[in-house]
Protein backbone atom coordinates (compact mmCIF):
# COMPACT_ATOMS: atom_id res chain seq x y z
CA UNK A 1 0.00 0.00 0.00
CA UNK A 2 1.22 3.48 -0.79
CA UNK A 3 0.05 6.57 1.01
CA UNK A 4 1.30 9.99 0.03
CA UNK A 5 1.41 12.61 2.77
CA UNK A 6 3.20 15.87 3.25
CA UNK A 7 5.65 16.03 6.14
CA UNK A 8 3.11 18.10 8.07
CA UNK A 9 0.34 15.58 7.40
CA UNK A 10 2.58 12.71 8.45
CA UNK A 11 3.49 14.56 11.64
CA UNK A 12 -0.24 14.98 12.40
CA UNK A 13 -0.77 11.28 11.68
CA UNK A 14 1.87 10.47 14.31
CA UNK A 15 -0.06 12.60 16.81
CA UNK A 16 -3.32 10.89 15.93
CA UNK A 17 -1.81 7.41 16.15
CA UNK A 18 -0.24 8.17 19.51
CA UNK A 19 -3.46 9.67 20.91
CA UNK A 20 -5.54 6.78 19.59
CA UNK A 21 -3.20 4.15 20.99
CA UNK A 22 -2.98 5.99 24.29
CA UNK A 23 -6.79 6.13 24.60
CA UNK A 24 -7.13 2.46 23.73
CA UNK A 25 -4.25 1.08 25.81
CA UNK A 26 -3.38 3.47 28.64
CA UNK A 27 -5.83 1.88 31.07
CA UNK A 28 -5.41 -1.74 29.98
CA UNK A 29 -2.25 -2.65 31.91
CA UNK A 30 -0.86 -5.96 30.63
CA UNK A 31 -3.98 -6.60 28.51
CA UNK A 32 -2.88 -4.20 25.75
CA UNK A 33 -4.37 -4.26 22.27
CA UNK A 34 -1.05 -5.04 20.63
CA UNK A 35 -2.31 -4.56 17.07
CA UNK A 36 -2.46 -0.83 17.84
CA UNK A 37 1.02 -0.89 19.36
CA UNK A 38 2.22 -2.48 16.12
CA UNK A 39 0.68 0.24 13.96
CA UNK A 40 2.11 2.96 16.18
CA UNK A 41 5.53 1.29 16.04
CA UNK A 42 5.42 1.07 12.24
CA UNK A 43 4.56 4.76 11.95
CA UNK A 44 7.30 5.86 14.33
CA UNK A 45 9.81 3.62 12.50
CA UNK A 46 8.79 5.38 9.28
CA UNK A 47 9.24 8.74 11.01
CA UNK A 48 12.80 7.84 11.96
CA UNK A 49 13.49 6.61 8.41
CA UNK A 50 12.18 9.92 7.02
CA UNK A 51 14.55 12.02 9.10
CA UNK A 52 12.25 12.61 12.07
CA UNK A 53 14.54 10.59 14.32
CA UNK A 54 13.97 12.94 17.27
CA UNK A 55 10.37 11.69 17.42
CA UNK A 56 11.18 7.98 17.67
CA UNK A 57 13.44 5.75 19.70
CA UNK A 58 14.03 2.05 20.03
CA UNK A 59 12.74 0.17 23.04
CA UNK A 60 12.99 -3.60 23.20
CA UNK A 61 13.68 -3.71 19.47
CA UNK A 62 10.59 -1.67 18.54
CA UNK A 63 10.20 1.91 17.37
CA UNK A 64 8.24 3.88 19.93
CA UNK A 65 7.50 7.56 20.47
CA UNK A 66 10.56 9.25 21.92
CA UNK A 67 10.53 11.00 25.25
CA UNK A 68 10.86 14.28 23.33
CA UNK A 69 7.67 13.43 21.42
CA UNK A 70 5.80 12.46 24.59
CA UNK A 71 7.00 15.59 26.42
CA UNK A 72 6.25 17.85 23.44
CA UNK A 73 2.69 18.73 24.39
CA UNK A 74 0.71 15.78 23.10
CA UNK A 75 -0.54 15.01 26.60
CA UNK A 76 -1.90 18.56 26.88
CA UNK A 77 -4.23 17.72 23.99
CA UNK A 78 -5.22 14.45 25.67
CA UNK A 79 -5.88 16.24 28.98
CA UNK A 80 -8.03 18.88 27.25
CA UNK A 81 -10.12 16.08 25.77
CA UNK A 82 -10.36 14.25 29.09
CA UNK A 83 -11.45 17.41 30.89
CA UNK A 84 -14.18 18.09 28.33
CA UNK A 85 -15.43 14.50 28.39
CA UNK A 86 -15.33 14.38 32.19
CA UNK A 87 -17.51 17.47 32.56
CA UNK A 88 -19.91 16.38 29.79
CA UNK A 89 -20.42 12.94 31.32
CA UNK A 90 -20.73 14.36 34.82
CA UNK A 91 -23.27 16.95 33.66
CA UNK A 92 -25.37 14.30 31.95
CA UNK A 93 -25.24 11.91 34.91
CA UNK A 94 -26.21 14.64 37.36
CA UNK A 95 -28.98 15.87 35.07
CA UNK A 96 -30.41 12.34 34.71
CA UNK A 97 -30.20 11.84 38.47
CA UNK A 98 -32.02 15.12 39.12
CA UNK A 99 -34.77 14.43 36.61
CA UNK A 100 -35.31 10.92 37.96
CA UNK A 101 -35.55 12.31 41.50
CA UNK A 102 -38.11 14.83 40.28
CA UNK A 103 -40.11 12.15 38.50
CA UNK A 104 -39.57 13.78 35.11
CA UNK A 105 -39.93 11.52 32.08
CA UNK A 106 -36.61 10.09 30.88
CA UNK A 107 -37.54 10.57 27.24
CA UNK A 108 -37.94 14.34 27.59
CA UNK A 109 -34.80 15.25 25.64
CA UNK A 110 -35.46 18.98 25.82
CA UNK A 111 -35.68 18.96 29.60
CA UNK A 112 -32.60 16.73 29.87
CA UNK A 113 -30.64 18.96 27.50
CA UNK A 114 -31.60 22.08 29.43
CA UNK A 115 -30.49 20.54 32.71
CA UNK A 116 -27.23 19.32 31.18
CA UNK A 117 -26.57 22.83 29.92
CA UNK A 118 -27.16 24.24 33.41
CA UNK A 119 -24.50 21.93 34.80
CA UNK A 120 -22.11 22.65 31.92
CA UNK A 121 -22.52 26.38 32.58
CA UNK A 122 -21.78 25.85 36.27
CA UNK A 123 -18.69 23.79 35.46
CA UNK A 124 -17.47 26.43 32.99
CA UNK A 125 -17.74 29.07 35.72
CA UNK A 126 -16.49 27.11 38.72
CA UNK A 127 -15.14 23.72 37.67
CA UNK A 128 -15.84 21.31 40.52
CA UNK A 129 -15.45 23.92 43.28
CA UNK A 130 -19.15 23.89 44.15
CA UNK A 131 -19.56 20.10 44.06
CA UNK A 132 -19.80 18.13 47.25
CA UNK A 133 -20.38 14.48 47.89
CA UNK A 134 -22.45 13.32 50.80
CA UNK A 135 -21.55 9.86 52.00
CA UNK A 136 -23.99 7.82 53.98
Amino acid sequence: MTLELTVKQFRRLLDMAYIGNWVLNSVRGDDRLTDYDDVESALFAAAAAEGMDKLAELAEGRSVPSQAFVDGGIHDAIMDYEDAVFFEILAEELARRDLAAEGAPEEDGELLSARINEYIHEFELNGTDNLSVVTL
